[in-house]
């Protein structure tokens, strides 16, 4: 392999790696918070259950990712190299700072500075990058619907219950959690996937993008060391700044922003899981009572994720500009 292609590789990695540890705390946070789940055990479940993910529900969002946004024929190494960077300087500012931001989002908004200043608009397929931006905006909003319904169905269902099912939530966070998590690792370590597979066609190594077995499991084991080792700071974040999450809160979160998330893979759609879970704690304390949910804190959270996508892309512009001026 050419050493442009092996750093393209490698920054993938490192892009991966942070997005596991950032989004663990996404699918741990309420089960910690909620006490239904010592913090080890509850990352050491979510590592592996991501690690299974894309293996159990295919890699359609990684062919969206590699081949449905930009023009494979015009695209660089060095662009492609220049877009993962600015992602994860993106990424490591918000999550030194403990802000819930969109790894999704700094990757599409790095690809596309990269892209833009690299290969002009020509090089960007708008019908794909158009699809992906909807399912990035729309999805946090269907989280929020969908949590607020289903802690009002939950509600219903048990309005003559003892307080003894309160047990129940907190022991069926194990099955939620874990259909979470393979969501998680079935979205997310597809996009790295479909970035890998998309540099090893530009370098010439395939001549179509098919996507090669050990893309998908170093991918995977990447993403799930990530998660392992956990982002403590957003756990906190997501797991107490919003309300005080009971067992309900965290089942009910949880189990909707499994269905979201694994529906929008099955069709090939690649979305946040920051954003679906974080609009999902919101949707489902708000439905409990609207002043119940810290509002400051959710629009320091929107003010993050609308900024993601151009901030990554000014820095993966600025980042390729150097490259060429000072190689």
């Amino acid at each position: 392999m050419p050493p442009e292609l092996i750093l393209v590789i490698i920054l993938a990695l490192v892009f991966e790696f942070l997005n596991g540890m950032r989004d663990s705390s996404n699918i741990v946070a309420t089960m910690i918070s909620s006490r239904a789940f010592h913090p080890q055990t509850a990352l050491g479940l979510t590592a592996i259950s991501e690690f299974l993910g894309p293996f159990l529900f295919g890699v359609t969002v990684a062919k969206t990712i590699g081949s449905d946004i930009v023009d494979s024929q015009v695209l660089t190494l060095g662009a492609l190299a220049a877009g993962l960077l600015g992602a994860i300087v993106w990424n490591l500012i918000t999550w030194f700072f403990g802000i819930p931001s969109s790894s999704s989002r700094a990757l599409i908004g790095g690809l596309a500075g990269a892209v833009l200043i690299s290969a002009g608009a020509g090089a960007i397929k708008f019908s794909g990058f158009g699809k992906v931006l909807v399912a990035l905006f729309a999805s946090p909003l269907i989280g929020f619907v969908a949590g607020f319904l289903f802690l009002r169905l939950i509600y219903f269902l048990a309005q003559h219950a003892s307080p003894r099912i309160n047990r129940f939530f907190s022991r069926g966070q194990f099955f939620t959690a874990v259909g979470l998590a393979f969501s998680h690792g079935t979205n997310d370590a597809q996009k790295t996937i479909g970035i890998i597979t998309l540099s090893i066609v530009i370098g010439g190594q395939m001549s179509d993008f098919t996507i090669p077995f050990w893309v998908i499991l170093v991918s995977a084991l990447t993403m799930a060391i990530g998660t392992a080792l956990g982002g403590w700071r957003l756990i906190r974040t997501l797991g107490g700044k919003f309300y005080k999450i009971r067992p309900v809160h965290s089942f009910a979160t949880q189990m909707t922003s499994a269905f979201v998330i694994l529906a929008a893979s099955l069709v090939g759609l690649p979305v946040s899981t920051t954003q679906v879970v974080s609009s999902a704690i919101i949707g489902v304390g708000a439905s409990e009572r609207f002043g119940k949910v810290r509002w400051g804190v959710a629009g320091d959270i929107l003010i993050a994720w609308i900024v993601t996508i151009p901030a990554s892309a000014l820095f993966s512009a600025g980042i390729y500009w150097l490259m060429t001026h000072f190689p």
